[in-house]
């Protein structure tokens, strides 16, 4: 009687599976990149000085009498024209020692300009433009951002008339008033076929005949930089106090400030705010190397549970055709309560506790969205089923008046089962084809020529 429009429901589950899988597969394979390169900070390989191996000494393992000297320069260069701002003579690369300045700025700073830091290693009483030895590093004194000002009683005028000025929504020059400068003092000789590629791009060696040498390893520390520390610069700033700090680190943390200096640019040009960014500094350059590893262990853990509460949040909702055993004023509570907590977090948190939260109440708010949709689906079904049976149940009356009058019965009782079981079928119809075919329902309806039947929760519905 019906026309057959039975159809498989697709098998996209194995897919999600595979997906989800090679998600996480991912996600292994790059704690486990991160533990070996943490086994190599802790497990750099000395060199042997075996047959056929070529081996880089130190150049402090001869103690040499040496000197530091820090300039300024407007350029960014290792130019001469640059003034001589703190000077160490002699330098001891194994004591620590630390000394504050004030500096008198250019008038190019003070135009909202830039300053350098030069910081020279060099051997004491020459020239570092002389000496064919020395090693230096360029460090930013200056950086740029908006201006903040106070909202005290004081600062009220101020910020009032501050905010009719266009230098208050332009970056402005501010002075970095720490620079941290560090040597790898340890006595550790390096293979030249196993250099690690971090400790390359700072080594500068220096032949002696057949023996190579590199010089002193100079970093400046990048991570004792905070943004709370700022001092803006006007035009009537004259002088600004620096302090110069100087401490001899081992290999093994060398090599680990590079790694998170390399790290803490990344999350820069990922976009991440510089206050961000100060928070993941106190936390990785405060802590132990050993609680730092282990700190990671269990994170990666932490980010593993959540996505898979996450992914199995989701499959939840996607898997979801009605609301049967849920409350309808939980899940909009929930989802209520999950936003308002991530719109306070959004205020004062950093990114690395917003993004779980933001996206369990993407999950919540899509939970509500799916609410939604099967309330508005519900109301279309019941319009289209109501107006439906008005032309429905006129045709299946008339139908039965014609069968008894222009048709052969065998008796009345024949005639009064056929028309019931044509109207039964006919109401059949109407309610699958008015329900949603796009979700399976609670049975099948198999049609052939003049037969329907009905059978368990397996597929689709059909007309």
């Amino acid at each position: 009687m019906f026309p057959s429009c039975y159809s498989k429901p697709a098998d996209s589950g194995g897919r999600r599976s595979a997906i989800v899988k090679l998600l996480l597969g991912v996600f292994v394979v790059y704690m486990l990149h991160t533990a070996w390169l943490l086994y190599g900070f802790l497990n750099t390989k000395a060199c042997d000085g075996g047959r056929g191996v070529h081996c880089i000494t130190s150049y402090l393992a001869a103690r040499p009498r040496l000197q530091v000297s820090t300039g300024l320069s407007s350029l960014g260069q290792s130019a001469h024209q640059h003034d001589l701002a703190v000077k160490i003579d002699p330098f001891d690369p194994h004591s620590a020692f630390e000394r504050q300045v004030n500096v008198s700025l250019p008038e190019e700073t003070r135009a909202n300009g830039t300053l350098y830091a030069v910081v020279y290693v060099h051997k004491a009483g020459a020239s570092p433009l002389e000496d064919s030895r020395e090693v230096h590093h360029v460090a930013q004194l200056t950086t740029y951002i908006t201006p903040t000002h106070a909202a005290g009683p004081s600062d009220r005028q101020k910020v009032k008339c501050d905010s009719f000025s266009p230098r208050s929504h332009n970056p402005v020059s501010h002075w970095r008033p720490h620079l941290s400068v560090t040597v790898m003092s340890e006595d550790f000789t390096f293979n030249k076929a196993g250099l690690p590629s971090d400790v390359r791009r700072y080594m500068k060696v220096s032949h002696e005949g057949q023996q190579m040498i590199y010089l002193p390893l100079l970093l400046v520390n990048e991570l004792s930089f905070r943004v709370r520390d700022l001092m803006e610069i006007s035009s009537s700033t004259v002088q600004l106090p620096l302090t110069v700090s100087y401490e001899g680190i081992s290999l093994r943390r060398f090599r680990f400030w590079v790694h998170l200096q390399d790290v803490v640019y990344s999350l820069r040009q990922f976009g991440f705010t510089e206050e961000n960014i100060d928070e993941i500094k106190e936390t990785l350059a405060g802590s132990n190397l050993y609680l730092l590893v282990l700190t990671a262990v269990i994170t990666a853990i932490q980010l593993i549970c959540e996505f898979l509460a996450l992914k199995n949040d989701i499959s939840f909702w996607r898997k979801k055709k009605n609301m049967a055993g849920m409350s309808r004023k939980s899940v909009l509570w929930r989802s209520l309560g999950t936003l308002l907590i991530f719109l306070h977090l959004l205020e004062e948190t950093s990114l690395l506790v917003l993004l779980p939260v933001g996206l369990g109440a993407c999950v919540e708010v899509f939970g509500v969205f799916f609410f939604l949709v099967l309330i508005i689906d519900l109301w279309f079904s019941l319009q289209a089923s109501t107006y439906l049976s008005y032309l429905v149940y006129p045709l299946c009356f008339s139908g039965a008046v014609f069968s008894l009058a222009y048709l052969r019965q065998k008796n009345y009782y024949s005639w009064l089962v056929n028309s019931l079981v044509t109207g039964e079928l006919t109401d059949i119809y109407r309610i699958i084809c008015t329900s949603d075919t796009s979700s399976p329902g609670p049975f099948i309806i198999s049609c052939s020529s003049s037969t329907c039947t009905s059978e368990g929760r397996a597929g689709h519905r059909t007309c």
